[in-house]
């Protein structure tokens, strides 16, 4: 499965009520480091049948980045029963974002 488009509208249903662990990668199209993340976020999305995996533009969805206190981007937060477990700031390789999920 490839990673979902997360927005306000469908983030309770895709995060909040997910009865899987959610990765969340809070990004912008403008933004290099979130360029590199993108690749490493899908494959993992479909390797991992186990796992959730959600984008989130901040530019078009500012109010689920304030609401997360984004600061800067690449973030990746880690959500299972609609809190945050986990959370890491800038680009990291493949096997730091797998250890998050734990």
């Amino acid at each position: 499965m490839s990673a979902i488009n997360i927005n306000k509208d469908n983030f309770q249903e895709e995060v909040l009520n997910s009865d899987k662990p959610v990765l969340l990668d809070f990004w912008a199209p403008w933004c290099g480091p979130c360029r590199m993340v993108v690749p490493l976020v899908e494959e993992i999305a479909r390797e991992r049948s186990d796992i959730k995996v959600g984008k989130i533009n901040v530019d078009e969805q500012q109010e689920l980045a304030a609401e997360f206190q984004i600061m800067s981007i690449p973030t990746l937060i880690v959500m299972k029963e609609g809190k945050i477990v986990n959370q890491s700031l800038g680009a990291k390789p493949k096997q730091q974002i797998l250890a998050m999920l734990g």
